[in-house]
């Protein structure tokens, strides 16, 4: 795993801390730790997946779930943040 170089440099970790942990928990499938490693992993799976999908296959009202999606991942991480301080 590549080491935060926030937490290495700052201390504290960052918003992205646990996300590589939590990526190889769930190949593993060690999908509750996966979780607690990193709760915004799952809305970023869909988010991600969704933006590939469209990108080969529009879809009519693909703006409005992009900004559904997006803002659930970022409201997750910034929770998630905001717990580990």
């Amino acid at each position: 795993m590549l080491p935060c170089l926030n937490k290495k440099l700052l201390g504290i970790e960052c918003p992205g801390c646990g996300l590589q942990r939590a990526v190889s928990l769930i190949f593993q499938g060690q999908f509750r730790e996966a979780f607690l490693m990193y709760p915004a992993i799952y809305p970023l799976i869909p988010l991600l997946g969704f933006l590939l999908f469209n990108n080969f296959y529009p879809v009519k009202h693909a703006n409005k779930i992009i900004i559904a999606l997006t803002a659930s991942t970022i409201l997750l991480i910034i929770t998630n943040f905001i717990f580990k301080l």
